[in-house]
């Protein structure tokens, strides 16, 4: 588990459990158009043992936790490769984005993994400067990738993973 403090709240990043599903789905489903199919984060949490899935949850003292970010990361070989990472709307832009690509890309170091790749749409600009934050660079597209709109994809790559930069994008404060 791994604390963080967005204006005054607690972030708190921990694994993602399978008690997390319903709130994760739904998150999916308010973040993309497509969204991952039903019982794909069952999968990933119950079946693929090169996954790393988690979460950030706000929390206040005296009040609920409430899950506002979920990633998941495939690890093939020495690679991760970044399959989702959505933040709830109305908490984006608070570096809960940034926290757990940092924290999962940490662990997958941990795991192996020396360097990084991701898909992200051609018009998400701010998804594209976040990752590029992180030393992510653009070195393709995929066309048509998404299918519901056809728009294409930029493959980002990130060459060489490095812990210590992982350790302090983990812990910066600013957005």
């Amino acid at each position: 588990m791994v604390d963080g403090s967005v204006g005054g709240t607690q972030v708190i990043l921990r694994p993602m459990t399978l008690s997390d599903l319903e709130k994760v789905e739904a998150l999916d489903r308010d973040s993309f158009l497509t969204p991952w199919p039903q019982d794909a984060f069952r999968y990933e949490l119950t079946r693929n043992p090169h996954s790393i899935c988690w979460v950030a949850e706000l929390t206040t003292p005296g009040l609920e936790p409430i899950l506002v970010g979920s990633i998941v990361v495939w690890l093939v070989v020495d690679e991760a490769h970044v399959a989702t990472l959505a933040v709830s709307d109305a908490f984006r832009r608070r570096g809960v984005a940034r926290q757990l690509l940092a924290q999962a890309l940490a662990l997958a170091y941990e795991s192996g993994a020396r360097q990084a790749l991701l898909e992200v749409r051609e018009s998400n600009r701010a998804a594209q400067a976040l990752y590029t934050r992180f030393g992510f660079e653009a070195v393709g597209n995929r066309r048509e990738y998404y299918h519901d709109t056809h728009e294409d994809a930029i493959l980002m790559t990130l060459a060489e993973m490095s812990p210590e930069k992982l350790a302090a994008l983990l812990s910066d404060e600013s957005n």
